[in-house]
């Protein structure tokens, strides 16, 4: 990488750090950190966003600090848990209150966790939102099903196979978004 290090926001579509949408994206920031990228996780226990159209959310203090940070950022991970065939409304609200003015030409990697089978119908669905934003999804994504038995207790991937999915992600994310800073 040249000159500046990337900047990546990773968000999940929960509420703790420790769900596993949070160590997903969190095992993507580390593999991206490793890599040299400067790295950031929108912990939405420590700084929750209001639901858009709530009274009072359009001047929040967390929904200014989100957006401006966004504006920093050069790509992002997201990971949502998919419930009833789509992306969780956490993961919903948090994509509201993104506009093309803080993610447009940038760079997404997208991840979903699944208590049964894996298929893709979250990660298309946040690949539709993306595409009114104006964002760039790599190819490349990651769905994690039977996700109670997929992390060891050290909150990584248990199985190699999806672990090196993960860092073929990392690896599109970072080039994508050198490519298109540059």
């Amino acid at each position: 990488m040249s000159g500046q290090p990337l900047k990546i926001l990773g968000l999940a579509g929960e509420y703790r750090a420790t769900s596993k949408s949070g160590m997903l994206v969190n095992q993507a920031l580390n593999i991206a950190a490793d890599r040299g990228a400067e790295v950031v996780f929108w912990d939405l226990a420590e700084q929750p966003l209001p639901l858009v159209g709530e009274e009072g959310c359009w001047t929040h203090p967390n929904v200014k600090a989100f957006q401006t940070l966004l504006e920093s950022c050069d790509a992002f991970f997201l990971s949502s848990p998919e419930y009833h065939g789509t992306m969780s409304g956490v993961m919903k609200n948090t994509l509201d209150w993104m506009y093309d003015k803080h993610v447009g030409g940038k760079v997404f990697g997208l991840m979903s966790t699944l208590g049964g089978v894996t298929n893709a119908n979250t990660l298309n669905h946040m690949r539709i939102t993306l595409r009114w934003l104006h964002g760039w999804p790599v190819p490349e994504q990651l769905a994690v099903g039977h996700v109670k038995e997929a992390f060891d207790d050290e909150g990584q991937l248990d199985d190699e196979a999806l672990t090196g999915r993960l860092e073929n992600l990392v690896e599109s994310v970072m080039t994508a978004a050198e490519k298109l800073r540059a």
